[in-house]
């Protein structure tokens, strides 16, 4: 096994594993995930129609925020709204959600905020820890060389020419030395990057953040109510043109994918955050620019037998491409674009392994309102 190979025991489409054995963070996982939703190219995408029966306006609750707002978060009211989509099997069925309300991140968290986390508390992230032989199936152990058990994270590889879109793994690679601190690879860095968001971060590395801070991940029925901002029912953020006016609002790919990017929206691959008009709640990036992580085991028939209040999947299931347990991730990010992924639309959602750390995926917290003494 080479650096470069995927980084996983699994085979995509949850068979059991790769006649090829590789290691750590486990990107098929991720890559298959994308070969079940990538469409045909649409460049002047449109709204579906709906079944009556499947229609419904967003309500906010009217109660003002219950404090003033915590620094760098944004007041979510709560409400009810129609949570879903039609455009993909995945992302439905369309259904009634309601939600409370609750505190969110205007930003995805940046580099500058996770050095303050580690500095404070000496947290190693899962792309800087070394893989263990044990953490693979036995019957793969005899063939993984113990000097390729080493640190590191999924990066996007640009292809020289273009390939077709149903292997992923063709611009994906597994990049040793490869970390938050050091996110393109060893020799690239962070510094001059504050203000970028943190990626090659695992679920778990988002959730130890999240306690320290005092606060958690979003469900994501809050992530989805927040990122629609009190639209009904709309394809993205702001509405349901891609590019009002010809102005790019989000951090998306342009240009051939996989191949080279244009960065007609002013920036080539990950951008600051705030780079962006904000949605109605004032939150940044929601659309593009990196996946962010949320607090729910993803599964593909919870919006048909999920609860319709405070809907939050507490139960590891396996029922996703993957056959195994994953988290969902929402929001999309740079390297999606119209004509592969679409994950910028706000019911966009994606199935991740937990210990998936990526150069494209990060995370923003969620904080419930304290309550209040009798």
């Amino acid at each position: 096994m080479n650096e470069g190979s995927s980084p996983s025991p699994h085979r995509e489409q949850g068979s059991p594993h790769l006649s090829q054995p590789t290691i750590n963070t486990r990107l098929p996982l991720l890559l298959a995930g994308l070969l079940s939703i990538f469409p045909a190219c649409r460049k002047s995408p449109a709204p579906v129609p709906r079944a009556a029966a499947e229609t419904g306006t967003t309500t906010e609750s009217s109660a003002p925020p219950p404090s003033p707002a915590p620094k760098g978060m944004v007041w979510i009211p709560g409400g009810s709204f129609m949570m879903g989509s039609d455009d993909k099997p995945h992302e439905g069925p369309v259904h009634k959600v309601t939600i409370e309300g609750f505190w969110m991140d205007e930003t995805e968290v940046t580099n500058a905020q996770f050095a303050a986390f580690v500095s404070a508390t000496g947290h190693i992230t899962s792309a800087e820890k070394t893989p263990k032989l044990e953490d693979f199936p036995p019957e793969v152990r005899p063939d993984i060389p113990l000097d390729k058990l080493k640190p590191g994270a999924n990066n996007f590889k640009p292809t020289a020419a273009p390939v077709p879109l149903d292997n992923p793994l063709a611009w994906w690679e597994y990049k040793f030395g490869a970390s938050w601190r050091h996110p393109d690879g060893p020799e690239s860095s962070i510094e001059g990057k504050d203000n970028f968001p943190v990626v090659c971060i695992s679920f778990d590395d988002a959730e130890a953040f999240c306690r320290w801070a005092g606060k958690r991940l979003p469900s994501e029925a809050e992530w989805e109510f927040a990122a629609r901002g009190g639209l009904s029912q709309n394809r993205y953020a702001w509405g349901n043109d891609l590019k009002p006016a010809g102005k790019w609002m989000s951090n998306i790919w342009q240009g051939e994918f996989p191949v080279s990017a244009s960065a007609d929206d002013g920036h080539q691959g990950r951008a600051p955050v705030k780079s962006y008009p904000p949605n109605a709640y004032g939150l940044y990036d929601v659309s593009g620019n990196v996946w962010e992580w949320t607090a729910d085991w993803y599964s593909e028939s919870f919006y048909r037998t999920g609860p319709t209040y405070n809907p939050l999947n507490t139960e590891p299931s396996s029922d996703n491409p993957q056959g195994m347990p994953c988290r969902s991730i929402r929001g999309g990010s740079w390297l999606c674009n119209d004509c592969y992924c679409e994950a910028y639309r706000v019911a966009g959602r994606q199935e991740t392994s937990p210990d998936t750390a990526t150069n494209h995926t990060g995370f923003r917290c969620a904080q419930s309102p304290k309550a209040t003494a009798p």
